[in-house]
């Protein structure tokens, strides 16, 4: 398992390194480069007969206690279902590497597509390796950001901008609930590690969060894989170059959301919350999907709605959680991912040739495009379910699944039904008529079609032909594996191309028919889709665009109110803030009863309080500066004098020392200066009283409370005690000073240095100046 460590870093190492590569090799960079895909592809398959045939599955820690006060752990896990995931990852990234150089050649940002791309190979890989729920989480962002890379790679297109962004604030929306679905899932079980939770699946289930946990990881898979009502994202992820159209949505970032579906199987599956969730979501979306593909005239457009609808049969089957569905699901996922990758890459090679991707226009190619044509014809055949081609055998096993399902079979087997004529449709508008129907004007190509643009689409179709007629070669190493894996208990799968003639053959054949038929009405289907333009505004792109300008607008008036350029405005709603805060907490704490204050006030220390009083409001009220600043000093020597009235004479000598010098020294500096001038309004004014009472009545009761909040222990009967014993001296406030806190007065004499330090130097160099 290290060497699949090595595996992993090696694709985010590597990219440090193609800027050099792409300059030694220029136009082979992307051939050279496949090699690393192409070899741990290679080394992932010596894992299967440890994994899928002896059933060990392989674990490895990197990192121990990476965070062990949050039992994060960074570690590896691989089992049948990771190892399928892997391989498709590695396999066909390889052959969408050697693609890309021959799409994307002579592009000025190759290399850095080739960059982007690694990273996400990088992070996907890390996704299905990962063997703790936080690990996953953070390759799952990774993704998701290396995703944004790509699909806005066109960046001076606003339209691609715009789509990056969209799938970025989807995709991240659903991270971000998948996190706190993770959180609960630690803190119910104890462990953030895959091996010890597949162990507990009991314990979540059974937890007061369950429902709260499935609804979490829910959004994060149905937001990842194109659920409903989250599927407008991946149609507008189209404005990506096509090699990222058909690695992200043939075997890689939507399959993120299937994996986790079926990663959780074990934890959070067999219940009724699940089946009904998980079911429901899966069927709409492959009807909507597959309703919406029907009318569409653009070659990826026609996939990308077909890749929503075939995501939807993927959950909708392990929404079922039956073993024939899962079985169904496995070998499903590998179908998906042959064809569509194949025929992503043939719309590619059609668009790069011709110049558009417009089937109305399209036609007639085979001549020109022998190979690429061959590719499309098997892949579209594998999409319709044709025997001998393995997408025979996944729609057998697909509607045996529909009927044995306990919950409406019967409504259930209508919609696959449905869902699948409408692939077969999709199948022969764009594999086969673009090649051999006639057309009066056929789009000319400029030149003979390269190798790296057919060589990817001609070995994943010939792939789906040759895994059809000889199925068992992945039925019992990789599908008995994952299917082990999803249901947590052993299971022997055997596939078969033939069963002969019964209810799930007649249901095959008649999807064929009927797919073809719809296929010569396809005409009525786009004249009559303008008739449904008045559903338009309320479309889940429409209601996203406008939810997105509402968060906008709402931030807008936000920063407005909040961050408006005026400092005033900035400290009272600071001030306003902590002194609520601060009055809420007092309240919270002390329950203060206003009645139990009482008031022993002398004759001579009401009229010093009148003093201080009528002291403050003359300096607020004045015009003279001279005159502000002896009400001030009158303030402060009342405070003095408070303090000779309680007992602190060492304190109102200090405070009246202090205040003589601080009147002093603000008479000197404000003599020259000329009245005060009255720029604000009165109700400015009236404001600023206002909050400033408001903080002078919370801080008087934040003071008064004192009394009745004791935290701790008070430290008077401390000092009192060892002032004289432990310090040698009578003066409880000078002992404090250069015994108890002396580090504290230390600290304050070196300050008080410093300053006097920089004033010195200061006044040196004015009179080297002068002298000068």
């Amino acid at each position: 398992m290290i060497v699949v460590t090595g595996a992993i870093l090696s694709l985010f190492i590597i990219t440090i390194f193609i800027p050099v590569i792409s300059r030694i090799f220029k136009e082979n960079a992307g051939k050279f480069l496949a090699i690393l895909p192409l070899s741990i592809f290679a080394y992932l398959t010596s894992y299967i007969p440890k994994v899928c045939i002896a059933s060990q599955v392989q674990t490895y820690h990197i990192l121990n206690s990476w965070f062990p006060a949050l039992g994060i752990n960074f570690s590896l896990y691989l089992d049948g279902l990771s190892l399928i995931f892997s391989l498709l990852i590695t396999g066909i990234g390889t052959l969408i590497v050697i693609y890309g150089s021959g799409y994307l050649h002579g592009h000025q940002y190759l290399t850095r597509f080739y960059i982007y791309l690694f990273l996400f190979m990088a992070s996907m890989l890390g996704v299905v390796l990962a063997g703790n729920l936080i690990t996953i989480f953070i390759f799952w962002e990774l993704t998701s950001f290396t995703s944004y890379l790509l699909i806005g790679f066109k960046n001076e297109s606003e339209e691609s901008r715009w789509a990056a962004l969209q799938a970025l604030l989807v995709t991240g929306l659903g991270g971000l609930a998948l996190l706190a679905g993770f959180v609960l899932i630690g803190t119910v079980s104890g462990t953030f590690e895959i091996t010890e939770l597949l162990n507990n699946g009991d314990v979540i289930r059974s937890s007061g969060f369950y429902l709260p946990i499935l609804l979490l990881i829910l959004g994060g898979a149905f937001t990842k894989s194109a659920q409903l009502p989250f599927h407008f994202w991946l149609v507008g992820a189209m404005q990506a170059p096509t090699p990222v159209s058909a690695y992200l949505h043939s075997a890689t970032m939507v399959k993120a959301g299937v994996y986790l579906l079926a990663r959780m199987h074990p934890l959070l599956g067999n219940t009724g919350e699940w089946h009904y969730i998980v079911t429901f979501v899966g069927v709409a979306t492959m009807l909507i999907g597959a309703l919406q593909a029907l009318p569409q005239v653009d070659l990826k457009k026609l996939l990308a709605y077909t890749t929503i609808s075939a995501l939807g049969t993927l959950t909708m089957l392990l929404g079922f959680g039956t073993t024939m569905a899962i079985k169904a699901a496995m070998v499903y996922l590998i179908v998906h991912s042959l064809y569509k990758g194949a025929l992503f890459m043939v719309a590619g090679a059609v668009d790069h040739e011709t110049g558009t991707r417009d089937v109305q226009i399209l036609g007639g190619l085979v001549k020109a495009m022998p190979m690429t044509a061959i590719a499309a014809g098997l892949a579209a055949l594998s999409m319709s379910g044709f025997p001998p081609l393995l997408g025979f055998i996944s729609k057998e096993l697909l509607y045996e699944a529909n009927l044995y399902i306990e919950t409406a079979p019967l409504l259930i087997t209508i919609a696959g039904i449905a869902a699948n004529v409408a692939n077969v449709t999709v199948a022969a508008m764009v594999g086969i008529c673009p090649f051999i129907c006639s057309k009066d004007q056929i789009p000319a190509t400029t030149h003979k079609t390269p190798a790296t643009l057919w060589t990817g689409p001609l070995v994943l179709a010939f792939s789906g032909l040759i895994l059809g007629l000889f199925p068992d070669f992945i039925a019992f190493p990789l599908i008995s594996s994952s299917v082990t894996a999803i249901q947590a208990e052993q299971h022997i799968v055997h596939l078969k191309l033939w069963h002969g003639v019964n209810v799930v053959f007649l249901l095959s054949v008649l999807t064929l028919i009927l797919g073809i038929a719809l296929y010569f009405a396809r005409t009525f289907l786009r004249r009559n889709r303008e008739r449904f333009r008045f559903l338009s505004p309320i479309t889940p792109t429409a209601l996203f665009k406008k939810g997105l300008d509402a968060l906008l607008s709402f931030a807008n008036l936000q920063t407005r109110l909040l961050q408006n350029g005026y400092l005033r405005y900035y400290l009272i709603t600071i001030i306003l803030s902590v002194t609520t805060l601060i009055l809420i907490q007092i309240l919270r704490l002390c329950g203060l009863d206003f009645s139990e204050f009482r008031f022993d006030v002398t004759f001579y220390e009401l009229i010093l309080v009148l003093l201080m009083v009528g002291a403050t409001f003359l300096a607020l009220s004045t015009r003279s500066r001279i005159t502000a600043v002896i009400a001030l000093g009158v303030v402060g020597y009342g405070v003095a004098t408070i303090f000779i009235l309680f007992g602190a004479p060492d304190l109102a000598i200090t405070q009246f020392l202090i205040e003589t010098l601080t009147v002093i020294l603000f008479l000197l500096v404000v003599y020259h200066l000329p009245s005060f001038t009255k720029i604000s309004s009165r109700m400015t004014r009236f404001r600023d009283f206002i909050v400033s009472a408001s903080v002078g009545v919370v801080m008087t009761i934040l003071v008064l409370s004192t009394h009745y909040l004791q935290l701790a222990d008070s430290v008077s009967n401390y000092f009192n005690e060892n002032c004289l014993k432990m310090a040698h001296g009578r003066n409880i406030v000078n002992v404090i000073l250069v015994d108890f806190r002396a580090f504290d007065t230390m600290g304050e004499i070196t300050v008080l240095s410093i300053a006097a330090i920089g004033v010195f130097a200061i006044l040196k160099i004015r009179t080297k100046q002068k002298d000068n």
